[in-house]
């Protein structure tokens, strides 16, 4: 099916802040959808904005981020895809080690990361650290990053770049995308002046959050009058405000047991 389907354009954009994400992500759990939905639908707004082929490697950190990983890979084998998974640490969140299950059960390959696992990739997805990530980043996963960078491969990061910060978009070293989905909402780090060394695109898949506040929103269009409201912010040249959507995706499992 074409991405077209699956894309809205919409007048603006929500920006907001990684607390109020974090707080959106815990009310929607608690209230409206479970969290295994929630990755599951993430995953699959990574699956609708690109084209796969080649050799995928699908790089994996130790929290949700990388939930978010294991289960694009579930996704891809599911549809005929071939992946790969590395993972930089074998601890998993709950919800990350169901989809590493899942895929595992299917045959997708999982391997721990070595100097040299990106060799050969046509496609590297990065979900190794997430919106809350700060400071320096730490081995292995600084090795990862510069040889993501290094690669030559097509880069898709999940929900941000690795190595920024989400509220600030500070960065010593972070991950070079052609494409990132951010999940939910964009995220105020996007939008900072450094943010455009880092990504050549950015789009928002909707995954059914419901936001806890509004914050900022991000004008498809400025107009002049806009500037007086102050909570109205210009749109930057690699943010795409079409939307994917994927409220309507159900997950048969549900929630953990």
């Amino acid at each position: 099916m074409p991405l077209d389907t699956f894309m809205e354009q919409k007048p603006f954009l929500d920006c907001i802040s990684v607390a109020n994400m974090r707080e959106s992500d815990r009310k929607t759990i608690e209230n409206h959808v479970p969290s295994l939905t929630l990755m599951y639908r993430a995953a699959t707004g990574v699956y609708r904005a690109a084209e796969w082929r080649g050799d995928i490697a699908i790089a994996v950190g130790s929290g949700n981020n990388g939930g978010d990983g294991f289960a694009l890979a579930y996704i891809l084998k599911s549809n005929g895809v071939d992946c790969r998974v590395v993972a930089l640490s074998d601890k998993l969140s709950p919800d990350s080690a169901h989809f590493a299950k899942k895929a595992k059960a299917l045959g997708v390959p999982a391997a721990p990361y070595a100097a040299g696992a990106f060799a050969g990739s046509d496609i590297l997805v990065d979900c190794l650290l997430g919106t809350g990530f700060q400071g320096a980043v730490r081995e292995p996963y600084a090795s990862a990053i510069r040889e993501i960078n290094g690669a030559g491969a097509r880069v898709i990061s999940v929900d941000i770049n690795s190595g920024m910060n989400g509220d600030t978009g500070a960065a010593e070293l972070a991950v070079r995308s052609d494409l990132t989905v951010t999940v939910g909402f964009v995220k105020s780090g996007m939008l900072a002046a450094n943010a455009g060394d880092y990504m050549k695109r950015l789009v928002v898949t909707d995954i059914g959050i419901v936001l806890d506040r509004a914050e900022n929103k991000i004008a498809a269009e400025w107009r002049e009058e806009y500037a007086a409201q102050g909570k109205i912010l210009r749109r930057p040249a690699y943010l795409d405000m079409h939307v994917i959507d994927t409220r309507d995706v159900g997950y048969p499992e549900g929630k953990l047991k």
